[in-house]
């Protein structure tokens, strides 16, 4: 992506089935300000549910939506329903968790 504002955002399960029945990409870039912007505020303007979301990949590490998305991250959004050995290991009951708690 060299010196661009681009992310790249990927959405998964229950929310790439979302965006499909919408005629909406799966896998999207944007432009994001210098200073990033919540991942949050990017699923709301991709019209994603937030009570859907557990937790996001940011370059391959697992966050709360919180997490500021800065030019250049890729992302993904997972939805819950992840099974339960797996939500552990990939650190989505930990991201899930702390989402729950900040709101």
């Amino acid at each position: 992506m060299g010196d661009t504002r681009e992310v790249t955002i990927r959405t998964f399960g229950c929310l790439h089935t979302l965006r499909c029945e919408n005629g909406q990409p799966t896998t999207v870039t944007r432009e994001v300000p210098e200073g990033g912007m919540s991942a949050g505020d990017i699923a709301t303007e991709l019209g994603l549910p937030h009570d859907q979301i557990e937790g996001i990949f940011c370059n391959g590490t697992v966050y709360p939506l919180e997490r500021i998305v800065m030019p250049g991250d890729r992302i993904a959004f997972v939805p819950y329903g992840t099974p339960g050995p797996h939500r552990v290991s990939l650190g989505l009951y930990k991201a899930g968790k702390q989402h729950a708690e900040a709101e």
